[in-house]
Formats: structure tokens, sequence, C-alpha cells
């Protein structure tokens, strides 16, 4: 529970200025009002609130007196009927938006969370539903994206922002800075960088900005930013990772340049693009200038661009009409990440399947209905066709199967098979996106009726998402619909609906053995142990008969916060189960959370690059993931023996569960 509190919890800030005092009086009855109001309405609003905080943080000594009210905010109501009610699905790169842009109510709430969100990170204030790790991050982030703030000057869109809003923001970055401490912030925000970067998200816009940030200290001269190798590494991968671009000159200059390159100046271009793209993940917009430079002058350069293997080189030696092709229409410096996902693409070699080379001819000439295209414009901008934007993103998606992520949206079901289909059915996911794209509908079947998309009512997602990449901006809500549809049509049955949906919705390779945890009929867990003891024969190599996971598998997770208490129920895919380097079992999985480096208590830490992942993977040891495990799917006919499942296992990952999550269901 969050901490409660009287009036008593409500301090006068000593020797302050009178107004100030009056606006904190004024801004504490405000207060009082709104937890009287919720009494009898939960939905009355609180905007008295706001506007009354506002007038305190353009006070002196304001913002520390709303530090010491944020147990009173919480308690009485402030944030409850929104977003900012659950501080775990809030957006660093939307926040620093809603406080530099918004109007003035989203500015003051926006504020006065960031306020709770330090309290919390400081140890000063407890909340439920996100841990000190957490608000810690995020403040990181949000400080990165606002280091342009730091030293003390404004821009004249703050300075022109109504009702005092830039001072307000300004003093806010600046009162955060003060207590985070600006070298640890620093410190952390390269890396926490590294961090997200070492998960290969497909989309980086939000990283890029920090990297942005980081570069504006770093060549800032009031600043001491010696020792931070770490950051000139990141700062330099993205605006100047060779010889030839080093110093950042813009396009028009770095064009120039490349024009009088020689054969070996060209060669150590290359090198240098490809050796920065590969360590970070991060592609410079000076790449794709490169690339299309080799395109017209040394297209024999090109593996050498883009970093590839033997393997990637065969698959372009074979496929060079089409992977030329794609360079042309795709890479720009606008859609420059799209190059690592047409070098990961290659290396994966998916295009020896036939029917991939021939579904991305389709997309190179695909004409786009006027809704995706309209979708497409309104996020990513009009700098090149919306068909670019797409192809864009089908070749990151189809090189960065683990890159996708759900965005702040519910629909973490239709993204786990947006990785799966990429990941070992991408002629399909080829055929989804020319659906959606074109015809604006996807079709599937359910149990042998045909599903159409386009006239279903809305599934989880009630907003189409915006803040994704561009393959699930245009499929996501097909496929968010359609499992909805599907469940619908499954009506009242005895097990979990998923048993039949997952094997319809996501391709043959499900398992059509399925378990969970918790009883359709009494909403309780039962047979726990049981439960537990035919996931270790199903997937555990050392009960199963050694027998690897061949295809990945939907399942569904119960998780949970630091604190070990549940936060929801979450589709995620297994996607293999091995030993780490110290000899501890491990399942690894695909998370579409956008950051899979969660920490989920009773110290189960999901770990996404020290324990063996590969890049988008987040692995835990097997009883730990076995814990907080409610459903997945089995091959029935591969199940190993129950019986020989150690007892000590079952009873650590019983433990952890019914002492977290699953008291919820006893």
């Amino acid at each position: 529970m969050a901490h409660q509190v009287s009036k008593d919890d409500n301090v006068t800030i000593p020797d302050s200025d009178p107004d100030t005092n009056t606006s904190v009086a004024r801004f504490d009855e405000a207060l009082e009002q709104l937890a009287l109001a919720r009494q009898s309405d939960l939905a009355a609003p609180n905007t008295e609130v706001l506007e009354a905080a506002l007038d305190v943080m353009a006070a002196p000594d304001g913002l520390d007196a709303l530090y010491a009210r944020v147990p009173a905010m919480e308690a009485k109501g402030v944030f409850t009927n929104g977003d900012w009610g659950q501080p775990a699905i809030l957006r660093p790169a939307l926040a620093v938006r809603t406080l530099r842009q918004g109007a003035p109510d989203f500015t003051a709430i926006e504020a006065l969370s960031e306020l709770r969100l330090l309290a919390v990170a400081m140890g000063d204030y407890r909340h439920p539903g996100i841990s000190a790790e957490q608000a810690r991050n995020f403040l990181t982030q949000v400080t990165a994206l606002n280091l342009d703030l730091l030293s003390g000057q404004m821009s004249e869109a703050d300075r022109e922002r109504p009702q005092g809003l830039g001072e307000i923001v300004n003093s806010l970055y600046q009162f955060l800075l003060n207590r985070l401490g600006y070298e640890s912030i620093l410190d952390s925000l390269v890396d926490e960088v590294r961090r997200l970067l070492a998960q290969r998200p497909i989309q980086t816009d939000s990283i890029k900005q920090m990297v942005s940030q980081i570069a504006k200290c770093l060549f800032d001269p009031e600043i001491d930013t010696t020792g931070m190798h770490k950051a000139a590494r990141l700062v330099s991968a993205l605006f100047g990772p060779t010889k030839g671009c080093r110093d950042d000159p813009g396009f028009a200059v770095y064009g120039e340049r490349l024009a009088a390159m020689d054969e070996i100046a060209l060669s150590e271009e290359a090198k240098g693009f490809a050796s920065a793209m590969h360590e970070t993940g991060m592609v410079s917009p000076y790449h794709p200038m490169l690339l299309r430079h080799l395109r017209d002058n040394r297209d024999d350069l090109i593996p050498m661009a883009l970093g590839l293997s033997i393997t990637g080189n065969d698959v372009l030696q074979c496929y060079r009409q089409i992977v030329l092709q794609l360079i042309d229409e795709v890479v720009h410096p606008e859609t420059s990440q799209a190059v690592y996902g047409l070098a990961m693409f290659l290396e994966r070699g998916a295009l020896f399947t036939p029917p991939v080379a021939a579904g991305l001819w389709r997309q190179l000439e695909l004409k786009l209905c006027q809704a995706a295209s309209d979708r497409l414009s309104v996020v990513f901008g009009d700098a090149h066709p919306p068909r670019v934007y797409l192809l864009a993103g089908v070749l990151s998606l189809l090189g960065q199967p683990l890159g996708v992520g759900q965005g702040n949206n519910p629909t973490c079901q239709s993204v786990i098979g947006l990785s799966m289909w990429s990941f070992n059915d991408a002629d399909f996911l080829l055929q989804l996106v020319a659906w959606a794209a074109r015809d604006d509908d996807v079709l599937m079947r359910f149990e042998g009726q045909h599903v159409n998309s386009q006239n279903l009512q809305a599934g989880l997602a009630k907003v189409p998402p915006t803040d994704v990449d561009p393959v699930s901006l245009i499929l996501a809500p097909h496929l968010d619909r359609i499992y909805g549809e599907m469940g619908r049509l499954c009506g009242v049955r005895d097990d979990d609906l998923h048993r039949w949906i997952n094997p319809e919705m996501y391709g043959w390779w499900v398992g059509h053995g399925f378990l969970s945890v918790i009883s359709r009929e009494t909403g309780k867990i039962h047979e726990y142990e049981d439960f537990i003891r035919h996931f270790y024969a199903s997937y555990h190599p050392y009960y199963n008969g050694n027998i690897p996971i061949i295809h990945p598998q939907p399942a569904g997770i119960a998780v949970t916060d630091s604190g070990g208490r549940l936060v929801g129920r979450h589709a995620i895919t297994i996607l293999r189960v091995n030993l780490d380097r110290d000899g501890e079992m491990r399942v690894y999985f695909f998370n579409p959370n956008n950051d899979s480096g969660q920490n989920w208590g009773q110290g189960i830490n999901c770990s996404t690059e020290s324990n063996g992942e590969r890049h988008g993977e987040a692995s835990l040891p097997f009883a730990e993931f076995a814990s907080r495990l409610c459903v997945f799917h089995y091959d029935t006919r591969e199940l190993g023996d129950v019986t020989v499942v150690p007892e000590t296992d079952v009873t650590c990952a019983t433990e952890l569960g019914r002492t977290s999550w699953a008291a919820s269901y006893e």
C-alpha cells in the first residue's frame, strides 16, 4: 500500500517568501477539496490542484514544498484516472514532450509526477507501482533528454511559454539535477544508453536523442567530462564513426568528401561505419550516404560497409538484384536504422527461403491504401513517401525479430506474433504486411471460420498505437482486433482460451499441449506442483530427453514489481533453454515490453547481456522463470518423465510463486 498521510505530513517551508506560503496554503486547500470530492465522485477533476501547483512551482522554494507533499498528493488521488496513476508505464520521451510542450495542466501533472518519482528514487517515498531503481532509470532518461537545460539557459520556445511554464520546467530540471547529482546522472545515463542498445531495439530515436544530449555536454567547455571515454565512444558512433565524418561536417560537406575519396579511403570509411554499427546497434546518418555513394561507384565495397560475414555476403551475392534495389529504395539518412536491419537480415540467411524474396519484391512494388499512408506520414513525417518508411520497418523487423516492442500499448499478444513470424515464418509476415498496408485488413482462420479484421471492434488497444515501429503501426491494430475476435468466437470453454487461440493465431508450431496454473472454473491456483513438473519435463534438457526448443513458444507470465507484488499477466515467447557460462540452466525468452531488464522481486532480476543472452533476449535461471509462469504450450509427444524432476526445484519455484504473485490467486 502507498504511504498514507495526514495534514501533519504537509510542512511549511521555513523562512520562505510570504507569497510562497500563501501559494502553498492554497495548494493544500485544493488538495483537501479534491480528497473530499473524490469521496462521492471518483472521477472528480483535479484541475484546481494542478492550477495551484503551478503557482507553488513558480514561487521560491515551491518545489521543496511540493516534494514534501508527495505522499499527500498520492494518497488524495492527484494522479488517479490517467496514465500517471501507473508510473511504471510512463515513457521518458513522452514525458519530455508533455513537460516542454504540453498545456499548463499536463505540464503541471507531469512535473508533480517527476517530483514523486524523485522521492521514490531517493528512498523518501515507497510506491507500490514502481521501484526506486525504475524511478531512477526513468529520471535518468528524462534528464538526458533535457540536458539542453543544464546551463540554466532557456530556448526562445521555452521563454515564450504561457504562465511562466518555461521557467517552471527549468527550475524543476535544476531541482532534479541537484538531488540526483550531475556526475552520477551522466555516468548512469551512458550506462543506461549502453544497456538499452545491448538489447538492439528497432526503435532508437529516443536513445539517439539521449546520445545527442551527451554530445552537447562533452563539447561544453563549462562542463568537466574528463575520463568520459564510454560517452565519447557513443557520441562518435552516432555522429563521427569514421575519419571522413569525425568532425560531424554535415551532409553536404560529407558528400563532397566522399566524391574525392580513393579506394583506400572508401574502404576505411566502410570498415569504420560497419564497426560502429555492429558495436552499438546505432546507425550514423552518414552511413546511408556512404552506401548510396558505393551503390553508384563501388558496389563491391557494400558487403564491407554492412559488416557482413561470409554467410551474409553469400546471401547478398545470391540475391544481389533485390538487395541493391532495397538500398536504392530504403537507405536514407532519415531511415538510417534500416541499414542495421538489412545487414542482420542478410546475416540471418532468411532470403534463402524462396517465398521471402518473392514477398520482398511484392513489398517493393506495393501500393499503400490511403489509411496506411496517412498513419505513416503522421508518425514518421513526409521527407520520403510512406512506403519507404514501411519498407524500412520491414527490413528492421526481418533483421531484428527480437527488437520489436509494444510501446505504451496493451498489444503484447500481437507483438510476440510479429516477432515469431519474423523469426521463423518471414513470408507469412510479409503477406500480413501486404494485406494491412494495401487492403487495410487482415485475413485469418479460426477453427475453419474466416476472420477479417476490417469491421471488427477494437481489441485490448482501444486507440491505435503511434509510439511503435512502422510495421507495428500498420499491422498491430488488425492483429489486436483478430485476437480479440478469436476470444469471442471461443465462447465459454473449460480452459484458458489461449489454449485454442494461440495455435490458430500464430502457427502450426505452437504446441498443442497446454497447461494453465489458474483454474478456469475457480479462478484459483490449482495443481501448482504438477504444473511446474510438466514445465520441467517439457523444456528442461535434463528431463525432456535433451530436446531443444525448435520454434519459439508463446507463454504467459505473471509480471511482478521489485517487491514481488503482482503487476499483471503478460505474453512472452520462450526461445531456448541452455547452460550459461557458470553452468546454470537458464530460460532465454523474448519480452515485448520495450525493455527486458526488469526486477521482479525476490532477487529475480531479468538479465539481458551478462549471461549468454543474444541481442534482444532476456534470461532467468530455470526455477526463477518457472516461478513466474502461469500458462505454457508443449508437445504432448515429447513430454519427458515428470517423476524424475527434483522436488527441490519444484519446491523452489512454487514457493517463489506462492509468496509473490500467486498469493492473489490462492
